[in-house]
């Protein structure tokens, strides 16, 4: 059975911050109707990476293809336009807008006004803290409500790709299970294409299909997600379930890729 077409890819990606190339020839492709997680400590260039799709940074080289077009070094606001919603690291809410109005912000871009209504019902569905929050300002939410938010405020926009990063940052465990929880719902449902940056690698690994381990602004893993979750060299890099830290560096440092 053949993989679904990239809705979104990379090829050879290089991002610079200032003088330092903070993106080293990243090529990755996001498939439609699937979650691909970008695994990475920090400073590794995940955010880089982010905010290079959705404009905010422009590459030194590369492509970044949406749906056959090439959008690199285009304004954020034509890539929004083009079909990527970013729901960006800290969440940025709009503090001092309530609930409802930050989630209109989410539609601005919207020609079909008439269905911005139902697409609210349907956040609402998904996140019911946030009809019952409906009128209050985003600013006073706790850190979940307000992720809750971003997420629903990113579906507004009725993307092609939606790119979620650190979705869990500040988040207790019992809150990082449930926006997971949901974020699995919204691509089996919703068929809502995602590429998810996070530390968290047990529960970014479960809810995606795909998987890159990014080092230094490298690719030095890349798999299917239950394979990589099964990898010793993830389990000893990222999840702790050994001690012998050493050696697993060591290993790490082949750099093992599969394709």
């Amino acid at each position: 059975m053949n993989a679904p077409a990239p809705v979104l890819s990379m090829k050879n990606i290089e991002t610079f911050y200032g003088p330092i190339m903070a993106i080293r020839g990243v090529s990755i492709e996001v498939p439609k109707g699937q979650i691909v997680t970008i695994l990475g400590a920090n400073g590794a260039g995940k955010t880089t990476l982010m905010k290079t799709v959705s404009g905010v940074m422009d590459p030194e080289k590369g492509q970044v293809v949406l749906e056959g077009q090439e959008i690199q070094g285009k304004d954020p606001d034509h890539i929004v336009r083009a079909g990527v919603a970013h729901v960006p690291e800290g969440r940025e809410v709009f503090p001092f807008l309530t609930v409802h109005e930050n989630l209109m912000m989410g539609a601005y871009t919207r020609k079909d006004r008439e269905n911005i209504a139902d697409d609210i019902d349907m956040v609402f569905e998904y996140f019911p803290i946030l009809k019952e929050r409906r009128d209050q300002q985003a600013g006073t939410m706790s850190g979940g409500q307000q992720q809750m938010l971003a997420i629903g405020r990113g579906l507004m926009a009725k993307p092609k790709v939606m790119l979620l990063d650190e979705p869990s940052l500040g988040l207790s465990p019992l809150l990082v299970q449930e926006i997971f929880a949901i974020i699995k719902r919204l691509n089996a449902e919703q068929s809502v294409t995602m590429m998810l940056v996070e530390q968290n690698a047990n529960v970014a690994l479960k809810a995606a299909h795909y998987g890159y381990v990014l080092e230094i602004g490298r690719i030095v893993m890349a798999g299917e997600a239950k394979q990589l979750l099964a990898s010793q060299d993830i389990q000893e890099f990222y999840l702790g379930q050994t001690g012998e830290s050493q050696r697993g560096q060591k290993r790490w440092k082949r750099k093992k890729t599969w394709r």
